[in-house]
């Protein structure tokens, strides 16, 4: 690799890594559904944010909330599917998945 070569190589890069960091960034309120757990386990997020739950596992999930204040109930996520979850209101609400009972999400919103 010439000097100039090596030059671009090294802007490019660091685009790359920038462009990264940016949609590490953006994924603050995205839950990742893996190894039958959510990661994270437990977020605090305004009321009114949309939690975007994404399925990495190989097999399905059905994430559920079942409070006073908030119910959801999904249809069954395929792997690779993303679910998007609107909480409207303050309060602390455990999601969980129905296929999984043992997962175990604690959202905390104020």
């Amino acid at each position: 690799m010439t000097l100039n070569a090596a030059a671009t190589f090294g802007i490019a890069a660091a685009a790359f890594l920038t462009c990264a960091a940016a949609v590490l960034a953006d994924d603050a309120n995205t839950i990742v559904q893996n190894g039958r757990a959510f990661h994270p386990s437990e977020i605090t997020i305004a009321a009114g944010t949309t939690l975007d739950f994404s399925n990495q596992d190989d097999f399905l999930h059905q994430i559920y909330v079942d409070t006073e204040g908030f119910n959801y109930d999904s249809a069954e996520q395929q792997p690779g599917e993303v679910f998007h979850i609107t909480f409207p209101s303050a309060g602390t609400f455990p999601v969980r998945c129905h296929i999984h009972p043992k997962m175990l999400l604690t959202v905390h919103v104020k």
